[in-house]
């Protein structure tokens, strides 16, 4: 029974410090952007704090292991608990030390992590284990529940949890592992009466914060977006929230703000109508990206368009967009619409495996803050685009700010060049976000900027069109680097261009 209790605690053990490490990388990864250094740097210094756990172990009495790793499964079962709803606040309220915060916790975590295995490894020897068997049992209920863990946080807890409440679930199974193992090994242990008390105040605090999680969270978002959060919701792939203040709604996707209702109807207007005026005769449009149907609402009033095929990765921002009453009545309920279907796949994928022409493409994509967005900005990316488009069609790509993203915006316009397009960048005044740019790309070689629109729109028409092609001397034209997948140099120039905004 005791053995099989120690080989339980190590798999139960494992679980749990992958777990911590893949919620504080995918935390740091929202809030913070660039998935691949984030993910690197958390990693990094949780397998250095874990080696600097291995070694201290080293300082514990042979009479004190087992009760040493009682106290630090408690320990580690309440930091790790918290970890996520911890940072997630001070990110909120109090964003100057976040950095500081997460890598120090980070820190203490792995360094306990570190210390679990060996002393599990300690109290199976003094077992009088055989070294083979030993490191066999251990090594082998370590690995199990690496994979496990890394199977089940990102198809089950990160999207039906959240990260707040997988801490929480995490630290509980710690604690929930001293527990037991007193229990177990109560004959063996000291303060056996106190041990079991305080990991079971972890486990009733942590269980209180898991059920109080999506206030905390709530409270925790409401700190930093200000407004009144609607809905809120993490999905296998972004966190996204809605806020409201009087009559703007707006979207927030891992903190960015995507939207306002408020003057959304320049940047999708900007987005789409130069470009479908000078197509009069296009029936067949795709959109790239724009879940939110607001780009897909603008294309619907071409009353010629017959069809558009809309391509979002996430199933449940189409869904919350063609559900929720108020963004339908946003988007005119245009993900509803009898001509528009909906596919819910990685882009690049589609794209290769799809045989379909259009008249007209759409790509409205975040921005490449990271290199999973970086590839849907590149020149392999952009020649698979070509494919899909007709010999006199137009493609229009959101291209980032060319003010306060000078490199990116110019990189992006180097590379479709390079994919084969001629282009025709351009940009709009959007109070939101400021300067935003965007480049017509085609085919053939000929663009004339409308000069007159066939409906009635809030901010478009002849001089605002004419200015938007015309780029004044603090936004002027400069020479790109086409973006290439083994070295996503765009990727590279966005992070620069807004560290000098910040700067």
């Amino acid at each position: 029974m005791r053995d099989r209790t120690l080989v339980l605690s190590v798999l139960i053990v494992a679980s749990c410090g992958l777990g911590y490490e893949l919620i504080a990388g995918a935390l740091s990864s929202y809030l913070l952007g660039d998935s691949i250094l984030q993910f690197s740097s958390i990693i990094g210094c949780y397998l250095f704090a874990m080696g600097v756990g291995s070694w201290l172990s080293r300082y514990v009495k042979d009479e004190d292991v087992l009760a040493r790793f009682v106290d630090i499964e408690i320990l580690v079962g309440l930091l790790g608990g918290v970890s996520a709803a911890l940072l997630f606040v001070v990110f909120a309220w109090l964003s100057a030390p976040f950095r500081a915060a997460l890598y120090a916790l980070v820190f203490v975590i792995g360094l306990l992590v570190g210390m679990e295995i060996p002393l599990v490894m300690r109290i199976f020897n003094a077992r009088r284990a055989s070294f083979s068997e030993l490191v066999s049992r251990v090594l082998t209920f370590d690995y199990l529940g690496a994979l496990a863990v890394s199977l089940v946080f990102p198809l089950l807890l990160a999207p039906r949890l959240g990260l707040s409440r997988t801490g929480f679930l995490f630290g509980m199974c710690n604690a929930a592992v001293a527990l037991f193992t007193t229990r177990v090994f109560r004959a063996e242990l000291p303060d056996v009466a106190g041990r079991t008390m305080r990991a079971m105040v972890v486990i009733a605090l942590l269980g209180a914060g898991f059920a109080g999680s999506a206030r905390l969270t709530h409270w925790a978002e409401r700190g930093l977006f200000g407004d009144e959060i609607i809905h809120s919701e993490t999905t296998p792939y972004q966190r996204l929230v809605i806020t409201r203040w009087k009559d703007d709604l707006r979207l927030y996707i891992n903190g960015n703000l995507q939207f306002s209702s408020r003057d959304e109807h320049r940047y999708h207007e900007a987005l789409v109508h130069p470009a479908l005026q000078a197509l009069p005769w296009a029936r067949r449009v795709l959109v790239i990206g724009g879940g939110d149907g607001l780009a897909a609402r603008e294309i619907l009033r071409h009353r010629q368009i017959e069809h558009i095929t809309l391509v979002d990765l996430d199933p449940a921002m189409t869904m919350l967009f063609s559900r929720s009453a108020p963004l339908r009545a946003l988007n005119r309920d245009a993900l509803r619409d009898p001509r528009l279907h909906v596919v819910n796949a990685d882009a690049a994928q589609w794209l290769e495996q799809n045989t379909e022409v259009f008249d007209a493409i759409i790509v409205d994509l975040p921005d490449p803050s990271n290199f999973g967005l970086g590839k849907l900005y590149s020149v392999p990316m952009y020649r698979l685009l070509a494919h899909h488009l007709a010999e006199k069609g137009y493609a229009v790509i959101q291209s980032t700010s060319p003010y306060y993203a000078p490199r990116s915006f110019w990189d992006i316009d180097a590379t479709l060049r390079e994919a084969g397009f001629h282009t025709w960048p351009y940009h709009a005044y959007v109070p939101s976000f400021g300067e935003w740019g965007f480049i017509l790309a085609g085919k053939r070689s000929d663009y004339t900027p409308p000069t007159r629109y066939d409906m009635p729109m809030r901010f478009l028409d002849a001089a605002s069109t004419a200015l938007m092609f015309r780029f004044p001397a603090d936004m002027a034209p400069r020479a790109g680097q086409p973006n290439r997948l083994n070295e996503q140099t765009l990727v590279h120039d966005f992070e620069q261009d807004w560290r000098d905004v910040i700067r």
